[in-house]
């Protein structure tokens, strides 16, 4: 099975499935002597973990993280580093009745094709509980980018049909975790809350948008051709279970402008080049340009109900899809880490790939 690595030179590879005995991973390319914070790391993980209120699954994972090689006295080695995450709330019997049966908008059908064989207990590999590791390895990536100031924010700007308008240059985002929807708008984020309730009572799931900024990020960062910054962030964020649509800078908005709107016209601001806006979503020609970094990641609503829905099984027959188990009637609140996270490893990569594409 390949497609389990993402990144150059700043790697990670990640192992497990949603009902194994654990997943983990290793991340290639850190830098020797990064001192690494193992309360944040496990702050993210904290984050993203389910069972964390009403509106997220209730499966119940401690999701600590131990720390098996790369790391000794407090700081990186240089070395791989790996990384476990034991699975502890198994109830594989929650699945066993679509042992032979494909759940509709979900991977069982494809990886059955695909390997003539599939986990079918949670998703197996399929399953978003692989984020975790992704959170782990973003995490370490947040630490690296903090000691060149790029500080990274993710919050929930949509869900269903009800949209946070305000931009996020006027939100406080140091209130994004104040609730459990991460909206930093409280208002907002209450009516959130009761369409994702409503829905969970109507046995049915909702989607939603996360934004994600990078302040501070320097001028430089991205490989054109085909490595190009915001190409490799929407690899990241596509990456991500769910996940239906990226889009950065004025993105499609920017169909409905003329040139001579959308064009960031360049000032000199305190000594520094800068642009008068930023349509171009802070990179211009797949480079970081300096400007703030913002995008929008679409998620789809979770394709497994608590209601009956039609499909086939192995044979071809139709059937009917019981809906039981443990699942996010939406998953947006817990994708903002994990936003976060693949945003971070993206930067990371490209800061530590620009180092060495230039003499100076």
């Amino acid at each position: 099975m390949a497609g389990n690595s993402f990144g150059t030179l700043f790697k990670l590879t990640s192992y497990g499935e949603s009902h194994g005995v654990s997943i983990g991973g290793i991340i290639e390319g850190c830098p020797a002597g990064l001192k690494i914070d193992f309360d944040f790391i496990q702050l993210q993980l904290d984050r993203r973990k389910p069972g964390q209120s009403n509106i997220t699954t209730q499966r119940k994972e401690t999701d600590q993280v131990v720390f098996l090689s790369g790391i000794f006295e407090g700081k990186t080695t240089g070395t791989p580093i790996a990384f476990q995450i034991i699975n502890e709330d198994h109830k594989s019997k929650d699945y066993s009745h679509i042992q032979d049966k494909y759940r509709p908008s979900h991977a069982d059908y494809v990886y059955q094709e695909k390997y003539g064989n599939r986990d079918y207990r949670g998703g197996g590999r399929s399953s978003a509980r692989e984020t975790a590791c992704r959170v782990v390895a973003g995490a370490i990536a947040q630490l690296l980018l903090k000691l060149e100031g790029v500080e990274i924010h993710s919050y929930v700007q949509q869900v269903g049909k009800i949209v946070l308008e305000q931009p996020y240059q006027e939100l406080d985002l140091s209130q994004v975790f104040a609730n459990k929807v991460r909206c930093p708008d409280e208002l907002m984020a209450q009516k959130m809350i009761a369409e994702i309730e409503q829905v969970k009572k109507e046995g049915d799931t909702i989607g939603g948008v996360v934004q994600g900024m990078a302040f501070n990020v320097p001028v430089g960062l991205g490989e054109p051709v085909f490595d190009k910054l915001h190409a490799d962030l929407a690899k990241a964020m596509l990456s991500i279970n769910a996940v239906k649509g990226f889009e950065y800078g004025s993105g499609f908005n920017a169909a409905n402008m003329r040139g001579s709107e959308h064009n960031d016209a360049f000032i000199i601001k305190e000594g520094k080049v800068r642009t008068e806006s930023n349509f171009s979503g802070g990179i211009q020609g797949g480079i970081s340009n300096g400007e703030t970094i913002y995008f929008r990641v679409a998620f789809k609503p979770v394709a497994t109900l608590i209601q009956d829905q039609k499909s086939i099984n192995k044979k071809g027959e139709e059937v009917v899809i019981e809906g039981k188990g443990r699942h996010d009637p939406c998953v947006v609140p817990r994708a903002v880490p994990i936003v976060t996270a693949m945003t971070a490893l993206v930067l990371a990569d490209h800061f530590l790939r620009n180092k060495i594409s230039t003499l100076s």
